[in-house]
């Protein structure tokens, strides 16, 4: 056996970029550029009102009062200065025409005939936006390798971006082996699983920004094993989930070594998830993950997920790992690393962890009710209070402030 880290250096070698495919800028959501994207202009493109209000020169304020002498909407310019003493109406995004530094709100003054008084004390400057205060024309304003949310696809299209490259979405193959697995719909019969694990890995490749496509389920021949296969050759990366280990019916290994391919490892020090296998058919990787629904799952987030993430052109590609206080005591007794099912909560500025039960790898609810992965070395006892590695697997967790 190998161990995790090993076992993703390895898959991770053999993993490049995929290449890149022109979308609109709304379709480049959650998407990696793989090139700089450069400010074409200022932004704004000239000084603009913050405000609905009244332009005017700080300097030439008399006794609080100036003259109204014009009209200014947003979308039009004044090319004519605004005199010392006199203000311009103006309304939000408007230039600030020449002649005027400052805006003061419309709340912020009494209106007298063609007067306006203003209440308070105004500063030089106040409610005015800088020609470039966003960004200046030569910018890297996005670097290649970044995340497009939606706060970049607006500034993409603030900068006149209608469609740009972007690392195309890798095609994940999802195929289920065994006689004993039904399809979701089917009415269950003794002997007789569901197959909710080609369900689950979809999921875990959207989520991860990858597309998923089914191929059902080999039943437990060599051929039918092969012919399932060969189907999903089609696709950058196969998940081959059960028939993984070594039982008479476990046809998983044969019939890539049957179809020439090459077998990088087979089992991982780890559990869940020792039988799991690495391997290179016709330049396609190749993941054969355990049939137990938890240690297909959290194979998948360990192995697949970064290589998916790498291959799309992430920077980024393992989940945040953090140090939290146990809840309560807890031991690993066996002689393998064990990922337990855990639930993170944040308090007084640190994490805190609990497990979520039972940690059968055929008790998917054990990940249901948990949001985190901890970390416990072989053969070791923890005792309530004691910090341990926990990987965070919610993305909207992970990325909130500590409360307390």
């Amino acid at each position: 056996m190998i161990s995790i880290e090993e076992a993703q250096r390895i898959i991770l070698e053999q993993v490049a970029p995929l290449e890149t495919e022109k979308v609109t800028v709304f379709h480049a959501l959650s998407r990696i550029t793989p090139q700089d994207h450069i400010a074409p202009w200022d932004i704004p493109a000239a000084d603009n009102s913050a405000m609905d209000g009244f332009a005017f020169l700080h300097a030439g304020v008399r006794e609080n009062r100036l003259r109204v002498c014009g009209f200014l909407p947003a979308g039009e310019v004044r090319s004519e200065p605004v005199p010392p003493g006199e203000a311009v109406r103006i309304m939000t995004g408007a230039p600030i025409p020449p002649g005027c530094d400052t805006v003061v709100a419309i709340e912020d003054v009494e209106e007298d005939g063609e007067w306006i008084v203003l209440r308070g004390k105004v500063k030089g400057g106040d409610h005015v936006r800088q020609r470039g205060e966003d960004i200046t024309r030569g910018d890297v304003v996005i670097p290649a390798g970044s995340l497009l949310r939606p706060q970049e696809i607006g500034m993409l299209s603030a900068m006149g971006s209608t469609s740009l490259a972007v690392h195309r979405r890798a095609r994940v193959a999802i195929l289920a082996t065994g006689d004993e697995l039904l399809e979701p719909g089917a009415t269950p019969e003794p002997g007789k699983l569901i197959n909710s694990n080609s369900y689950s890995l979809a999921a875990q490749v959207l989520d991860a920004g990858g597309d998923p496509v089914l191929l059902g389920i080999a039943r437990d021949t060599l051929e039918a094993t092969c012919d399932k296969i060969r189907a999903g050759l089609n696709a950058d990366f196969l998940v081959i989930t059960g028939g993984v280990s070594v039982g008479d019916r476990d046809f998983v290994k044969a019939a890539i070594e049957e179809l020439g391919g090459s077998v990088s490892f087979w089992k991982v020090n780890m559990k869940p998830g020792k039988p799991l296998a690495f391997a290179t058919l016709q330049g396609k990787p190749v993941f054969a993950l355990p049939g137990n629904p938890v240690a297909a799952m959290v194979s998948f987030e360990l192995f697949v997920r970064p290589t998916l993430l790498k291959a799309m052109g992430h920077g980024r590609v393992f989940r945040p790992v953090v140090q939290a206080e146990l809840k309560e005591s807890t031991a690993n007794k066996g002689n393998r690393p064990h990922l337990v099912r855990g639930i993170v909560s944040r308090h007084n500025g640190r994490y805190l962890v609990s497990t979520t039960g039972n940690q059968s790898s055929g008790r998917l609810s054990s990940l249901i009710l948990g949001n985190g992965l901890m970390k416990l070395a072989p053969e070791s006892t923890y005792p309530a209070g004691e910090q341990v590695d926990v990987i965070l697997l919610d993305r909207d967790f992970e990325m909130s402030p500590l409360q307390g």
